[in-house]
């Protein structure tokens, strides 16, 4: 990673693009910066991802190519994926992750507690949103990265959107079918769980100015680790120079006979308050606050039963369908037409209301709605 820490070496192979990597052989001299792009975001994904997760990621950078959006779309061969877009502020970049839908749910239920393993036969809004807050995370932790560049730029996603692109999509829709991009596929191994491929892609004109700036970083690199003569004092001729005290002279001087020791301050230890420990009913259900902000379809529901086409055909104004329920029992009220509750129904400034009775457990919940 480019940073204040890399040494003179590293600058100039960076510089000459040096880079044990696989590069695409478009960017010459430039694949060097390019590669350390891609290696940043295959740090940070590993990082990020094993956070959310909870278990031992390995990312690794698989290849680098460049080719169009239609070659792009016929290399990740899959009808449903997921889109992750944005454009980088601070260097006016488009940018896009695509990761295909299994490699998404994947994502998704292990950040909701779930094994990675028992998944939907498609993504529902919860699993969305939880797919959305991990790559954004995955995306603000390579870009903070990429920021301490010093070239005075903070480096921001800007204009984010998730999708579930289904046909006659491509990655960068105001860019024609035939426009090349720089494409980077990291293969992403998660222990015990499964793998998935995560693209990683920048129109290739866009690569050209993001090699731009990284040129003017790395040089602004060389150019402070550079070393600066020492200045000389001028002193008259014939001036003489005092030598200094050697350390036991100094010390001496320090501990003199008789010296006072000064005064140390004294405070009590200060610790920070303990974490509350989680509820125990919610232990094992994954980081809750990534998803608590996902709107869901409420519902309540009278009754139920079951009448066959003849009937249904017979029906008019003023006939009476008599339900399964008994009168004054609790109607059932439901989540994405999931069962969490059962309450009572009341009015309210004439509109009606539902007074919860019984309700589900926090756990209970969220397992239910994110089955």
């Amino acid at each position: 990673m480019v940073n204040d820490l890399l040494s003179q070496e590293e600058i100039d192979a960076l510089l000459k693009g040096s880079s044990g990597e696989k590069k695409a052989d478009f960017v010459g001299q430039d694949a060097g910066l390019l590669s350390e792009v891609a290696s940043i975001f295959s740090a940070a994904g590993e990082r990020v991802i094993g956070m959310l997760s909870g278990k031992t990621v390995a990312v690794k950078l698989a290849e680098e190519t460049v080719l169009s959006q239609d070659d792009f779309l016929s290399r990740l061969g899959d009808p449903s994926p997921f889109l992750y877009s944005m454009t980088w502020e601070g260097l006016e970049i488009p940018a896009a992750l695509v990761l295909n839908g299994r490699g998404a749910l994947m994502l998704a239920d292990l950040m909701m507690g779930g094994d990675g393993k028992d998944l939907p036969p498609e993504m529902n809004d919860l699993y969305l949103s939880a797919a959305q807050e991990g790559l954004s995370q995955f995306v603000g932790t390579a870009l903070a990265d990429l920021s301490k560049l010093p070239s005075g730029k903070k480096v921001v996603p800007r204009g984010v959107s998730a999708t579930l692109p289904r046909e006659e999509w491509r990655p960068f829709g105001e860019m024609d079918r035939e426009e090349k991009i720089w494409a980077v596929r990291y293969g992403v191994e998660i222990n015990d769980v499964g793998t998935f491929d995560v693209w990683f892609l920048i129109p290739l004109d866009a690569s050209n100015k993001l090699v731009e700036e990284l040129s003017k970083a790395v040089q602004g690199v060389a150019q402070e680790e550079a070393p600066k003569p020492e200045p000389h004092e001028l002193r008259p001729s014939g001036a003489q120079t005092e030598p200094s005290p050697s350390p036991r002279a100094r010390g001496s001087a320090v501990v003199g006979a008789g010296a006072a020791p000064e005064p140390v301050e004294a405070r009590p230890a200060a610790f920070l308050p303990l974490k509350p420990e989680e509820e125990p009913e919610l232990k094992g259900i994954g980081n809750l606050d990534l998803i608590v902000d996902v709107p869901l379809r409420i519902t309540v529901e009278l009754g139920r039963t079951r009448k066959t086409i003849g009937e249904i055909l017979n029906m008019g104004p003023g006939s009476v369908i008599e339900l399964e329920k008994m009168a004054g029992e609790p109607v059932d009220i439901l989540a994405n037409g999931k069962l969490i509750a059962r309450g009572e129904v009341v009015i309210i400034d004439e509109s009606f209301a539902v007074r919860v009775t019984e309700i589900a457990s926090k756990a209970d919940r969220i397992r239910s709605i994110s089955g």
